[in-house]
């Protein structure tokens, strides 16, 4: 078993193409053990987002605080504190925060999505 404070694990800036206002912290994964899932916190500052982009693997999501809209393709679904979301493997998916407050929640991955290539896809009217 392994039990630690969120506050003990660090913080780091989204360094993808198309993400804005976006951190993570790698709560549990592989390393810490865990043979199946990881586990992410994600926080998205108001008018933030991921980028835009999809992968060949499913993540589950769970909404901690915050408001905002996850798109699906390019369909937008509004969520809060409490939603859950399930993302198909290759499903073009976004978070937007939409709200006045940041945006936190919870992301888990197969650890067999390491390595995996992550594709951008490029907004309407944004160069990348």
């Amino acid at each position: 078993m392994k039990v630690r404070s969120i506050e003990s694990v660090p913080t780091q800036e989204v360094d993808m193409p198309g993400a804005t206002g976006c951190q993570v912290q790698w709560l549990i994964g592989e390393k810490d053990g865990a043979p199946n899932f990881a586990m992410r916190r994600f926080m998205v500052a108001p008018g933030g987002h991921t980028p835009r982009h999809h992968h060949p693997y499913e993540h589950e999501v769970f909404v901690l605080s915050g408001h905002g809209e996850v798109i699906e393709n390019d369909a937008p679904h509004p969520i809060g504190p409490g939603d859950v979301i399930l993302v198909s493997p290759d499903e073009v998916h976004q978070f937007r925060n939409t709200g006045a407050e940041p945006m936190q929640f919870l992301c888990l991955i197969p650890n067999s999505a390491a390595g995996q290539n992550v594709t951008v896809v490029p907004e309407c009217g944004i160069e990348n």
